[in-house]
């Protein structure tokens, strides 16, 4: 891997960024400071810690990187879920198929790496 922008989830992580950022301008301004700041700020956090972890001096702080976005990744599930059950998005299943891939990804980077150290 030359670069995390090479990394396929990465990739694909920023696309979820697009994503919850052009659901998130239809949201009423009463949850500018809420919600959609919540989302946001937690849907950046999936590909900027990859990218951190990437440039860490090991595997291991890398891996620790990347549970930081699954758990980022977890938190736009449940706020995405609070957002449709207040009626401000309708169909969460684009997004389910989504975050479903990502974790994925991000699930056998993890073990990759992990085997990487244990053979290593």
């Amino acid at each position: 891997m030359k670069s995390h922008k090479d990394l396929l989830v990465y990739q694909k992580s920023l696309d979820l960024v697009t994503n919850i950022y052009s659901i998130t301008d239809c949201f009423p301004k009463e949850e500018q400071f809420g919600l959609t700041n919540q989302l946001r700020r937690a849907s950046v956090s999936v590909p900027s810690n990859i990218a951190e972890g990437s440039g860490r001096k090991s595997k291991k702080e890398f891996i620790h990187f990347l549970y930081i976005a699954l758990g980022s990744l977890n938190e736009i599930e449940t706020q995405l879920e609070i957002s449709k059950r207040l009626n401000y998005i309708s169909n969460l299943d684009d997004f389910d198929t989504q975050f479903l891939h990502i974790k994925r990804m991000l699930l056998k980077l993890i073990e990759s790496l992990k085997w990487d150290i244990e053979e290593g």
